[in-house]
Parts: structure tokens; C-alpha cells; sequence
């Protein structure tokens, strides 16, 4: 592999000829010995505050009522914020010798959970660890937590393109990628860093999802843009992208988000997207294997 590479073999000449492929496969970490894993699907977006872990937790939730074993493992290691939404707490089980690994907790709803919050003594003590420990820390998250015969295991990135989620693209056989986006002019530079991330990782983008598209008064059910115009149809077919949600302001969601309900919610918003992870194949890892992505 040349100085100059940039790991995106697709656009290469010398693609199959320099090794660089069969290097980032190398780079894939094998997940527990006793971890069967189906499909992977990471949540990201160019910036922070577009609402990730909203629509994850919302994902993980519609497939666990599609009859699906779903796990959520909270990549956003320095500002967890699953373990709230779901209303999960108390530590996870230590490794043993028979269960050699370490079990997620289960959500109300009976989805498996694995944040830095379920480690720490107190879930409001900061996390001030540089990069490297931060991306070694998500890498244990995969290797090291036994997530059994999950049909779905949702990642939720932290924002940007920097160690974690080059981590999560690099060591876990990720089967797809959802980017999330707000409705605001540098919307396409978000969509653009993401979407570049994720070719030069050969990792598929499997749509977008607009958040805080809109908020409708309750009082005359009129939709109000908050934040101005949006253009999220326009972007999403400059870079051939699916629309696979626009989600409302909503304060119930808020509110459900708050109080750890999120499992509660009413809504169909997510049922398009939920329709097109169904439609995924499995990566057909064996049990203890690494597979390449897709």
C-alpha cells in the first residue's frame, strides 16, 4: 500500500494489487467467543446534536417490536446517553469463567444495552480519556461483551469523523450506516463528511434521517419548520440516498426520553426505515468469527 493511499479501492487503479484490502480486513476485531451478531448498523452524522441517540434508540425499539433480539452498544463513550433513554441502570455482569465476557443489561423492553455508564459508580462522573482509550474502550465493547444472537446491534457513534467512529468502522463488520441530519443550511456538508467516511472505509450508507424536520401545533395541526426550509430531498439524491424518516419536534418524545420510556412511544416514523433493515441479509458470521464487511 502507497504513503498516498486513501483506502478507497473502489476508485483505485490498483485496486486487488496492493494489499490495502486485505489490510483493512486485518483490522477487523473478532467479537467474544460466545457473540452470534446477525447485522451490525451504525448511527452517525457529520456533527453533534442532530439527535443520534433519538434515533437509535427509536430503531432498536421498532425492530424489538418487529419481533427481532436487538443489542444497542453506546459508542459516544465521553457523553453516554442510552442507558437514560432506556430507563436502564445498576452495573453489568463481570466476566466469570463460564460466561467468559461480560453481559449487557436488558432494557424494560428486553434489549440489550452496553454503555461506559454501566461501569462507572456514578452515571454523572465524566469520562476524561484521551482518543486511543476512548476507541480501545468500544473495541472491548465488541470483544469483550458476550451479545447473544442479536438480530440487530445498533452502534451509536459519537459525532464526527475521529477515532471512534473510525474505530467502529474499521473493527466492526458494520452491514450499513445511517446517517442523521437536521434541517439547516450546513446539512449538506454534514451529509458530505459522512458519506466521504464511509466510502473510503468501503462501508454502505443506507439513508438518511432528518431530525427536528418540524413541530406541529397542536392546536391547529399546522407544521411549523423551526428551523427554516429544508432541503433534505435535494441532498439525499445528489449523493443517491433513500429518505428513511423526517421526525418531528416532538415534545412527548422528549419527555419519554427524560423519564427512560423511550420504549413507549407512539409514533410510525421510523417504519420505512425499519422496513429497509429487514430487508438486510445476514453477514453469516459464525459464532466467534470475524467477518469482512459487506
Amino acid at each position: 500500500m502507497s504513503d498516498s493511499c486513501s483506502s478507497g479501492c473502489s476508485n483505485c487503479p490498483s485496486a486487488g494489487g496492493c494489499g490495502s484490502a486485505a489490510e483493512q480486513h486485518n483490522l477487523l476485531t473478532p467479537p467474544n467467543e460466545r457473540s452470534h451478531v446477525k447485522r451490525v448498523i451504525a448511527i452517525m452524522s457529520g456533527k453533534g446534536g442532530v439527535g443520534k441517540s433519538l434515533v437509535t434508540s427509536l430503531l432498536a425499539t421498532a425492530m424489538a417490536r418487529r419481533g427481532h433480539r436487538v443489542g444497542v452498544l453506546d459508542a459516544d463513550i465521553t457523553g453516554p446517553s442510552i442507558p437514560k433513554i432506556f430507563g436502564v441502570k445498576g452495573e453489568v455482569e463481570k466476566a466469570d469463567a463460564e460466561l467468559a465476557g461480560i453481559r449487557p443489561l436488558k432494557s424494560a423492553g428486553g434489549i440489550d444495552i452496553m454503555s461506559i455508564n454501566l461501569l462507572l459508580k456514578n452515571e454523572s462522573d465524566p469520562v476524561v480519556w484521551r482518543g486511543p482509550i476512548v476507541a480501545g474502550i468500544v473495541r472491548q465493547f465488541w470483544q469483550d461483551v458476550v451479545w447473544e444472537n442479536e438480530d440487530y446491534l445498533f452502534v451509536d457513534m459519537p459525532p464526527g469523523t475521529g477515532d471512534v467512529p473510525l474505530t467502529v468502522l474499521q473493527s466492526l463488520p458494520v452491514d450499513g450506516i445511517i446517517i442523521v441530519t437536521s434541517p439547516q443550511e450546513l446539512v449538506s456538508m454534514i451529509v458530505e463528511k459522512a458519506v466521504k467516511m464511509a466510502a473510503l472505509l468501503n462501508a454502505p450508507v443506507l439513508g438518511i434521517i432528518e431530525n427536528m424536520a418540524y413541530f406541529r401545533c397542536p392546536d391547529c395541526s399546522k407544521e411549523h419548520k423551526i428551523f427554516g426550509d429544508s432541503h433534505i430531498e435535494e441532498i439525499a439524491r445528489d449523493y443517491f440516498l433513500p429518505l428513511l424518516a423526517r421526525l418531528p419536534i416532538e415534545p412527548k418524545l422528549a419527555a419519554l426520553c427524560d423519564a427512560g420510556k423511550i420504549e413507549s412511544f407512539e409514533g410510525g416514523w421510523v417504519d420505512a426505515a425499519a422496513l429497509l433493515l429487514e430487508e438486510l441479509p445476514e453477514h453469516g458470521a459464525a459464532e466467534g468469527e470475524a467477518p469482512a464487511n459487506a
